[in-house]
């Protein structure tokens, strides 16, 4: 695929570094109101409707199968955490979930929890089950691991730790403007003293810096695109750019490739290899591109057994 996209294409690409997101579970100050809406769209992929007292209620029956009399702040704090924060003894809903999917499939996705419970009882029994979400993922659990029980620890990713990724966001010079999305995946597993940290398939998040199209007289097209986070099994969102440790893997894959070193270019104190140089072209680069990237700092965070 790589030596399609650098016949195909030519790149001159900045790399920039910024903070990004925090974490996939950052929900700003968690207000009652940001714990609600990020459960619900943890769950159905959207924020619901309607009063907040209605929508708690609605959460409680569809995930435990039934509605508690604690007070909304009380319900609103125990879905959050029961949805997102993890201990040793007490995975969250969100990396059990990772686990078995990754188990039965060695990928994740980022489709809503519901459609995803739904997908795997399909892979697993055909049809769906009944009962309350918290149920259905036990049932899964038991038929994914030992006792049904997922086992976590907290590792360190270490700073400049390599991640090959994978576009799925396109890039063109031609029509990217300064403030688009850029998506990518992880392209493979990524673990830390025999934990799975990174599952293949989580989510990464950068955005365009800068444009600027090709030019008469040779001029080549530019694109400034930081890759700025990615998600772990766990939920966090870590901080990640491309360094020089990433670039020089970046110039292996394209060796590697068939192209001419001396066809590279190699741009800013954190710029990537880019591909062939040809004067005067657009950059187009195609979704499925593979590329390395490093995290930018240590980060502690729950990997599964």
């Amino acid at each position: 695929m790589l030596r399609k996209f650098i016949s195909l294409t030519i790149l001159t690409l900045f790399i920039c570094s910024n903070m990004g997101f925090a974490f996939a579970n950052n929900v700003g100050e968690k207000t009652v109101l940001n714990k609600v809406i990020a459960v619900e769209t943890f769950f159905y992929g959207t924020e619901m409707t309607g009063a907040l007292v209605d929508r708690v209620s609605a959460l409680e029956k569809d995930i435990y199968g039934k509605e508690s009399k604690d007070p909304l702040l009380t319900q609103a704090d125990k879905l959050y955490s029961s949805t997102f924060d993890n201990f040793i003894d007490q995975p969250s809903f969100l990396i059990k979930l990772n686990a078995i999917e990754w188990s039965l499939t060695h990928a994740v996705t980022v489709q809503p929890a519901k459609n995803r419970i739904e997908n795997l009882e399909h892979i697993l029994s055909g049809k769906n089950t009944t009962g309350s979400l918290n149920e259905r993922l036990s049932k899964l659990l038991k038929l994914a691991y030992t006792n049904g029980e997922v086992a976590i620890n907290n590792v360190t990713l270490n700073k400049d730790s390599l991640l090959k990724i994978k576009l799925v966001t396109p890039l063109s010079t031609s029509t990217n403007r300064q403030g688009d999305s850029v998506l990518f995946e992880a392209a493979d597993d990524i673990y830390v003293d025999g934990h799975l940290v990174i599952p293949k398939g989580s989510q990464g998040q950068g955005i365009v810096k800068k444009v600027k199209g090709a030019k008469n007289f040779g001029r080549n097209a530019e694109l400034e695109v930081s890759f700025d986070t990615i998600e772990t099994i766990d939920g966090t969102r870590i901080n990640t750019l491309l360094g020089d440790k990433s670039k020089e893997e970046n110039k292996s894959l394209v060796t590697a490739a068939g192209a001419s070193l001396a066809g590279m270019v190699i741009l800013g104190p954190v710029g990537i290899v880019g591909g062939a140089f040809v004067h005067g072209k657009e950059v187009n680069i195609p979704a499925g591109v593979e590329m390395y990237i490093q995290i930018k700092e240590d980060t502690n965070v729950y990997g599964i057994q």
